[in-house]
């Protein structure tokens, strides 16, 4: 007997809503509205507080705001001096952004390969690519899955090169403990649309050194560091500050984060148990990793 598919006319077995993303309630419309109607529409309050916010949930010591993920990198690297001539490593497995922020500096861009259960960068082919050129290493946590960071930290030691952490999939994902982004020099998240918290677009530099995250603070503010004189610019730099709008939305999406991961964890252990997805990139705590799970890698 054949079964007539609800999108061809038969009968629907779900009959609720589905679920639409971004997800956002009356909180996000009461800070926005709170906001407007303050006409304090840049860099301030809501800024601070997300930032505040996001370096504890994450666990690190300083968070700057920025535009995107993918300015968060290029904005590392230039910070950390990349430039013509240099070469940085990223994994052959990755979104463009990750290889395009080398370009944007005029470094050259170094692929090493992936390790199959993972997708995340191979510390083997990692440690081979490595030469008197090499400036940065970025490893990507791919849907979440933390790199072996131990590895890559110590074969970027041996050589001093700094490590930018490609978070832009690993909101609240740790490696023995220790928050993503927080694993080497600094780490970049991104707060794009399709993201797990989200206000349209945004991105966010973490770090553990004061010295480096006033200089990429700088660097976001046109030159400026923040208390000292208004026309007083330190560096070359850009601007690329975020709104009090996106912080503000960012600041309830944050809000959230924890109890969607949980979700997102129960449900692909779930989706592992029916065989329909890879246990190796879904499960919520793994040698040593606890795993956010971006959206959209589970697949029923």
């Amino acid at each position: 007997m054949s079964i007539k598919l609800a999108i061809h006319g038969g009968n629907r077995e779900l009959h609720a809503r589905w679920p639409e993303w971004p997800m956002h309630d009356r909180t996000e419309e009461r800070a926005l509205l709170s906001v407007l109607r303050s006409g304090k529409w840049w860099y301030g309050d809501w800024v601070r507080r997300f930032e505040r916010d996001f370096a504890s949930f994450q666990g690190v010591n300083h968070a700057v705001t920025t535009t995107s993920g993918t300015a968060a990198l290029e904005i590392a690297l230039a910070v950390l001096g990349v430039g013509p001539g240099d070469e940085v490593i990223v994994p052959a497995y990755t979104f463009v952004a990750t290889a395009s922020a080398a370009l944007r500096v005029r470094a050259r861009v170094v692929f090493a390969d992936v390790v199959p259960q993972t997708l995340d960068m191979d510390p083997a082919d990692l440690a081979r690519k490595i030469t008197r050129r090499t400036r940065a290493i970025i490893p990507v946590h791919i849907a979440g899955n933390i790199c072996d960071m131990d590895r890559i930290n110590s074969i970027a030691r041996r050589r001093r090169i700094p490590v930018v952490e490609d978070a832009c999939h690993a909101w609240g994902s740790k490696w023995k403990g220790r928050g993503a982004g927080g694993l080497g020099a600094c780490g970049a998240f991104s707060f794009q649309v399709s993201k797990n918290i989200t206000a349209g677009e945004g991105g966010m530099m973490v770090t553990n050194s004061a010295a480096l995250a006033e200089r990429l603070q700088a660097f976001t503010h046109v030159g400026r560091r923040l208390g000292r004189a208004w026309y007083a610019h330190f560096t070359r730099a850009t601007n690329a500050r975020m709104t009090e709008f996106q912080a503000a939305v960012l600041c309830c999406q944050l809000a959230r984060l924890k109890a969607q991961t949980l979700r997102r964890q129960a449900n692909a252990g779930s989706a592992r148990s029916r065989g329909s997805a890879p246990s190796s990139r879904t499960r919520g705590t793994r040698g040593g990793r606890t795993i956010s799970i971006s959206s959209g890698w589970i697949r029923a």
